[in-house]
């Protein structure tokens, strides 16, 4: 497989890749040059090239470091940049239907993940596209896990923590749990923790080791709360003026992009798992108490959501239940 095959090439070069080219595309990521989320967006930029003969080259910029987290979205949409990497559900604000794929244990697997997505993303790319985007790929995070600052055995344990948000649902989860929500990017994180900023959040595996929480928190507990999704999107002006077959080479990248970084997210899954526990943490399952007290919120949340989304929000729900 072509995007399989430039794997080591890519890891090699990543960032010192010259290519003779007609055109050339920008690509914003939030994420740190060593998450596998920006490694996947360099295969698929690298996939690009090689589709289109080098006739456009995608360049991606990791961290933030040409634009942030949160405003990565309206540059793609407003033509700053013509493709760039979101997580989604940080723009549920927007439209609920963005944040599909985080409504707490209402997905927790992979496999459950990917049947949401499917029966969602016909909706998500028709609201995409009312917005000047083009939905090219998605990719999920690991299951969400709590980080915090001490043993915590229920939810009254959790009253008073400041508690990082990043998108309405862990604002709601702060909220129900009597936590102090506060807006931090992945960016930001380590900063926010060393601080005193905030004291605990619920995050991946990646986001953990990418961040060192290590050296702020003491304890994970693996809720496995919910897999989000960074969706990558391309403006549709910059978009619909490539000829028709680089066009279809970005989609098929897409498509190649999407399944391998899935993948890839389930290989890495247990391994920041055991790094977290290797440089100190209390890394274990949730008590039964807060397992359940948390299922309650999921339930809360899941019915608060399908009331914002509307017949659409409902259409997906059952058709993901109904499988």
């Amino acid at each position: 497989m072509r995007y399989t095959a430039t794997l080591l090439a890519v890891t090699a070069m990543a960032g010192t890749t010259t290519l003779a080219h007609a055109e050339t595309w920008d690509m914003p990521m939030a994420y740190p040059a060593s998450n596998y989320h920006t490694e996947n967006g360099e295969l698929f930029a690298q996939c690009v090239a090689d589709a289109t003969e080098n006739s456009l080259e995608i360049i991606t910029h990791a961290n933030g470091s040409l634009f942030a987290g949160n405003d990565i979205k309206r540059a793609v949409q407003t033509g700053q940049a013509p493709i760039g990497e979101r997580l989604i559900s940080a723009h549920a604000n927007e439209n609920p239907l963005f944040g599909i794929d985080s409504v707490p244990f209402l997905a927790t697997s992979f496999e459950d993940s990917d049947r949401l997505w499917a029966v969602a993303e016909d909706t998500i790319n028709s609201v995409l596209e009312d917005q000047n985007l083009v939905y090219i790929y998605s990719v999920p995070w690991p299951p969400q896990g709590l980080y915090v600052n001490k043993e915590v055995d229920s939810v009254e344990d959790l009253s008073g923590i400041k508690f990082r948000a990043y998108n309405a649902a862990t604002s709601r989860i702060a909220e129900l749990a009597g936590m102090v929500p506060v807006q931090i990017e992945a960016a930001e994180l380590s900063h926010a923790l060393a601080t005193g900023v905030a004291d605990a959040f619920i995050s991946s595996g990646s986001t953990g080791v990418d961040s060192k929480v290590w050296e702020s928190l003491t304890h994970f507990y693996d809720v496995r709360a919910w897999l989000p999704r960074n969706v990558v999107f391309a403006n549709k002006d910059a978009f619909e003026a490539l000829d028709a077959d680089t066009q279809q080479a970005i989609l098929d990248c897409g498509a190649e992009a999407g399944a391998e970084g899935t993948a890839k997210a389930a290989e890495l899954t247990a391994g920041y798992l055991e790094t977290l526990a290797e440089n100190g943490m209390e890394v274990g399952d949730p008590s039964d108490q807060l397992r359940e007290e948390f299922a309650g919120f999921g339930e809360t949340m899941t019915e608060e959501w399908i009331e914002a989304a509307g017949e659409d929000g409902q259409a997906i729900i059952e058709a993901y239940r109904a499988e």
